[in-house]
Parts: structure tokens; sequence; C-alpha cells
């Protein structure tokens, strides 16, 4: 789904209609794909080791659950990556927020315990709580991907956090309220696959429950059911008028399709704004970041300059004292020898 086309099913709902929604959003190369088709119990989405990803644009796919739940899965590209351009960032999330509907039910923080937590990453989730305001945290999820390396080294990922929990990333973990889960996406294990996917549905159950059933929502998604909502109404006007030529009525709905079109590319460049002041923010605290760390650095060195010229002037000092010493004692010898 993608530029102005709008499904005939766009609807806010709550959950209790068994609907709910989930949104795969991390650095490329994370696992997000190969996290949803282990979701989804299939290979819908495309996956691979690469750290250049694969998915290069928002993708929808449904599975319905054994409770007969629908669950939506949006895989995303690589939305807050730093090589992305803005417009591009932009237009993606406009779309992902197009194919959500009716709200995120939880978004699905991708990290990998084969990688370390990046400083790209930190960026990252600070830019998604820019966009979408602190309110976004309530529904956040975090879920680590390679499980089967922790098990090679018989590890849980409670070990891991111990020694590879930076604090930016314990700042994360305490935003979302430790809401965490390990998924390791190559196993075969059908026990261990139901297990890890149960899981992070009861971690989703919690996240809904804990918002009092209502999915994520701010004003892109109020704007975007807006005019989805007068699209279609638009529409069924359009079809029922009877006794037009069909010249006029292929106008009416050109000069329709091309209101919405407009008011999507309002949305998406108040979003590029956004993403661009956010960037531009964050490459300002991370340049400030490096010149207090190079500052520091700078005063270390004249420290330690300082230190080892005191070491020195102290050796020094020693050396003469050990020479007036033995010179000393050779006197004290050479007086002995002229008494006797």
């Amino acid at each position: 789904m993608g530029g102005s086309s709008i499904d005939d099913d766009w609807e806010f709902t709550s959950s209790l209609n068994g609907v709910r929604t989930v949104v795969l959003v991390g650095r490329t190369g994370n696992g997000k794909s190969a996290t949803g088709n282990s979701i989804l119990g299939e290979k819908a989405f495309k996956s691979r080791a690469s750290s250049a990803g694969v998915t290069s644009t928002c993708e929808l796919q449904r599975t319905v659950m054994k409770d007969g739940q629908i669950l939506n899965v949006i895989d995303t590209p690589g939305l807050f990556d730093f090589s992305a351009e803005s417009e591009f960032i932009g237009k993606e999330i406009v779309k992902c927020i197009n194919m959500a509907k009716d709200g995120i039910h939880a978004v699905l923080v991708v990290f990998s315990v084969r990688t370390r937590f990046s400083k790209e990453e930190e960026a990252a989730l600070q830019s998604l709580q820019t966009l979408f305001g602190r309110k976004i945290n309530d529904y956040m999820i975090v879920v680590f991907t390679g499980g089967d390396e922790l098990e090679e080294n018989d590890e849980t990922l409670e070990d891991y956090l111990g020694r590879e929990c930076p604090e930016p990333l314990k700042e994360i973990l305490n935003l979302c309220k430790n809401r965490r889960v390990l998924f390791d996406n190559k196993t075969k294990d059908e026990v261990k696959r139901a297990e890890q996917l149960q899981q992070l549905l009861s971690l989703v159950n919690m996240v809904i429950a804990q918002n009092g059933g209502q999915p994520f929502t701010d004003e892109i998604f109020v704007e975007l059911k807006k005019g989805a909502m007068k699209l279609r109404d638009q529409t069924e006007e359009i079809n029922s008028l009877k006794g037009y030529p069909n010249r006029e009525l292929a106008e009416l709905k050109e000069q329709m399709h091309r209101s919405h079109e407009e008011q999507l590319k309002r949305i998406t460049e108040m979003v590029e704004a956004k993403l661009r002041e956010t960037t531009r923010r964050l490459e300002q605290q991370l340049a400030e970041e490096q010149a207090a760390r190079l500052k520091a650095e700078e005063i270390a060195q004249i420290a330690q300059m300082k230190s080892n010229d005191e070491i020195r002037k102290l050796r020094e000092h020693l050396e003469r004292a050990r020479k007036e010493t033995e010179e000393l004692r050779k006197q004290a010898e050479s007086g002995k020898c002229a008494i006797l």
C-alpha cells in the first residue's frame, strides 16, 4: 500500500475487534524481517543476513492467531538510519501510519546481541520519541535477536545484559518498563518458537491493557484518517450520481484524488521537517559530546604530561640525593683510612 491508495476498511477501532497491529523498527541488519517471519510463522518478509538490509519499503503482512485474533505485522526499512534521506524516511513513516489504520498496538524495537549498541541506535530512539512524543514509550517492547548465539555460549539474556548493557540501553529498557524478549529466528524447534512468540504476545497484551485497550495514535494518524474517510465518502457520492457524463465523473474523481494527494504531501512534508530538525539537533548534540570528549582528552593529556614532568623531577631529585649520599659515604670511608 503506498501513495494515495486507501483500503475500504479504514476505521479507528479498539483491539476488542480482534485486530492488532505491531510495527517493527530498528537499525538495518538487526533482524526485523526475520523477527516478523517468526511472529507470522512463515517467510512472508524477505530476509537474509546483510548489513545493507533487504527491506526497502514498509510492508504489511497479516496472520490469524490460534485464538482467532488477527495480527497485522508491519516491517519497515531502516527508518532511523542516519544514512537515509529525510524525504525517503518521511514518506515511509506516512506510509507506515497509513498501513496501521486504527493505530499501533505495540512498537517492537529490534536490537541484535551480535552487535554492540551504537550511538546511531540511541539517536534513532530519540528521533522516534521526538516524532511521536514520549507517549510512544508506553507502547515499546524491546526484542533482542541472536538468541542462537547466546545459547551456543551457554548465556541467558540476563547474562548478556549484565556484561553488554551501556547506560543508554539501560535507559531505553527503563523507559519501556523492562518489557523485553529474546528471539532465536534460526531455530527449527517448534516448542521454542511457540514459547518465544507467546512471551512476545503476552507483552503485547500487557501493553494493550496498560493503555486501556487503546492503540497509539497522534495528530498524523487523525489527519490521515480524516483524509481517508473524506476520500471514501466522496467516492461513494460520485459513484451514486446518475445521469452525469462519464467524462465529468472521471474529472471529479481525478480532482478528488488530487486533493487527497496534496494532503498526503503536506503531511509528509511536516514529518520531513520534524525529522530534519531532530537530525540537526542530534548532530549538534553529538558534535558537542565529541568536543567535550576531545577537551577532556586534552585536559587528561596535559595532566599526564604534568604528572610525567613531576615524576621526572622527582627521579632527578632522588638520583641527586643518591649521588650525594654515595659521595658522603666515600668521604667517610676515606676519612677512616686517613685516621688509621
